[in-house]
C-alpha cells in the first residue's frame, strides 16, 4: 500500500492546523477475456481546518438593524456575511424592477431595440407613473431609464407587454430567471411590485433571495454591463417615438452619493412591504450587496439609508479577501495490482495522481474564520488507467458551505495486464 500524504499551503502568516495522512490502494484482477470490473469503495473523506472555530458572521454581531429582514451579501462569492430573519418571505414593492429590467435587456441582447405600444393597462396603473398615453409608442431602451430612475409603474407594465405580451407571460418568464437563479422563495406577480395576490399567494421575496437577484444582475446576466449603465444614470431625457412628447427622468438611488464604492441599487415602497431597498457597493475588490426588506413606514423613509451604510460599513471592516483554492494538496500514488501469476515477486504497477488546476475562488471571510478540504478519492481502480482518468473530489468550504471543487487525476496510464502483456514483459526481462 502507498500512503495519500495531502499537504496544504496558507496564506503568509497563517497556521496549518493540521496535517493528515490516509492510506490508499488501487487493486486490479485481470484475466484472459475478462470485462474490466467496477470501481469499489468510493468516498474516503479528509477535512482539514487552517484556522480556530469561530461563530457564524450573521450571529456574531448585532448591528441593531431598523428593517425587519436584512441580508449582507459577498456579491462576488454569494456568501451571506450577515443574515437578520433574510429567509422570512415580505413583499418587496418596487425592487421588483431590477429583475423585470434585467429581462428587458436580456430580450434586447440581440442589440435590437424594441418598440413598446401603450395598453389600456399600462396606462391605468397607479402612481407613480411616466403618464403615458394609451395608444402612443416607445422605445424600450428609453423606458428602462423611467422603470429604474423614476420607477414608474405604466412603464412597467409597458415593458412587460412589449418584452412577452401579457403581464401574466412576463411574470412567469420572472418566476422562471428566479429558479435560475437560485431563489427559493420568491414569487412575482406584477413587473412593477405594486401589493398582488393570487392563488399561488402574495407578491413576496425574502431578503436573500433579493441580494441574489441583484447579483445576478451585477455578475451573470450576459446584459450586467448594460444594467450597470441605466441604473448609475443620473438623469436621462427622452420623447415618444413620434417625437411630440418629451420626458426626463432624475435618479432616485440616494446610495449612489453616500459612499464612495457605489455601484447600484433599487428603492421601493408599498403600504404592505414598507420601505425596501437592494444595493450594492464595490470598493478595496469586494462586491457587498444589502438587501432590506420592510424598513420602515411613511416617516422613517430614511432608515433604509442608514441600515445600508451600517451594513456595507461592516461588510468593509470585518471581512478580507482570501482565495480558499490557494491550498494545494500534494500529488499521491495510486498501486495498481494484479492478482495474475505473472506479477508474483510483488511486482507493482503505480499511477501518479495530481490536482487539477482550481479556479481561483476569492471569498470575504473574518480573520479568525476556518477553511475546510475534504477529499474524496477512490480507494481501489481497475486497470486499464487511462492518464487524466478522475480518481477523486477536493471540495473547498468556508464555515460548512461549499464554494469550490476540483477534480484530482491520474499523471500517467497502467495497461492492463493481459497474457500478451505478461509474455511481452517476461521477454523484456528475461531474454533482451
Amino acid at each position: 500500500m502507498m500512503k495519500l500524504r495531502c499537504r496544504a499551503k496558507t496564506q503568509p502568516g497563517s497556521a496549518i492546523g493540521s496535517v493528515l495522512h490516509g492510506k490508499l490502494c488501487c487493486r486490479a484482477r485481470t484475466q484472459p477475456g475478462s470485462a474490466i470490473g467496477s470501481v469499489l469503495s468510493v468516498i474516503l473523506c479528509v477535512m482539514m481546518a487552517f484556522y480556530p472555530m469561530c461563530a457564524c458572521a450573521e450571529t456574531s454581531e448585532n448591528l441593531e438593524l431598523y428593517a425587519r429582514s436584512a441580508v449582507l451579501m459577498d456579491g462576488g462569492s454569494g456568501r451571506v456575511l450577515y443574515d437578520k430573519d433574510g429567509d422570512t418571505p415580505l413583499p418587496m414593492a418596487s425592487t421588483t424592477k431590477i429583475m423585470t429590467c434585467i429581462l428587458a435587456l436580456e430580450a434586447m441582447a440581440d442589440g435590437t431595440d424594441i418598440i413598446c405600444t401603450v395598453s389600456g393597462n399600462a396606462s391605468a396603473q397607479p402612481q407613480v407613473k411616466l403618464g403615458m398615453v394609451e395608444g402612443d409608442t416607445f422605445y424600450l431602451s428609453d423606458l428602462l431609464y423611467s422603470l429604474m430612475l423614476e420607477s414608474h409603474n405604466d412603464t412597467a407594465v409597458c415593458v412587460a407587454e412589449a418584452v412577452a405580451g401579457s403581464v401574466e407571460d412576463f411574470a412567469a418568464l420572472m418566476n422562471e430567471k428566479a429558479v435560475e437563479i437560485g431563489c427559493t422563495q420568491t414569487w412575482y406577480i406584477t413587473p412593477n411590485g405594486l401589493d398582488a395576490e393570487d392563488e399561488n399567494g402574495v407578491h413576496h421575496t425574502t431578503a436573500h433571495d433579493l441580494a441574489l437577484v441583484m447579483r445576478y444582475c451585477l455578475r451573470t446576466s450576459p446584459q450586467k454591463e448594460e444594467f450597470l449603465a441605466v441604473t448609475r444614470t443620473a438623469s436621462y431625457t427622452f420623447t415618444n417615438l413620434s417625437g411630440t412628447r418629451t420626458y426626463s427622468c432624475t435618479n432616485h438611488n440616494a446610495f449612489l452619493n453616500l459612499m464612495d464604492g457605489a455601484l447600484s441599487g433599487k428603492t421601493g415602497y408599498t403600504a404592505q412591504a414598507g420601505y425596501c431597498y437592494v444595493g450594492a457597493l464595490e470598493r478595496d475588490g469586494k462586491l457587498l450587496i444589502v438587501a432590506l426588506l420592510a424598513c420602515g413606514w411613511p416617516n422613517n423613509k430614511g432608515y433604509k439609508w442608514s441600515d445600508t451604510k451600517k451594513l456595507m460599513n461592516y461588510g468593509l471592516s470585518a471581512f478580507e479577501l482570501r482565495d480558499i483554492t490557494n491550498l494545494t494538496a500534494s500529488e499521491a500514488n495510486l498501486d495498481v495490482r494484479t492478482e495474475d501469476i505473472a506479477v508474483t515477486n510483488g511486482q507493482q504497477e503505480s499511477v501518479t495522481t495530481v490536482l487539477d488546476e482550481p479556479d481561483p475562488t476569492p471569498v470575504l471571510m473574518r480573520a479568525e474564520e476556518e477553511i475546510e478540504i475534504r477529499m474524496e478519492m477512490l480507494r481501489t481502480l481497475e486497470a486499464p488507467v487511462q492518464d487524466g482518468t478522475q480518481v477523486g473530489l477536493v471540495h473547498y468550504l468556508v464555515d460548512g458551505e461549499e464554494y469550490a471543487v476540483t477534480s484530482i487525476l491520474t499523471a500517467g496510464a497502467v495497461k492492463e495486464r493481459t497474457w500478451l502483456y505478461c509474455l511481452r514483459k517476461l521477454t523484456e526481462q528475461y531474454f533482451l
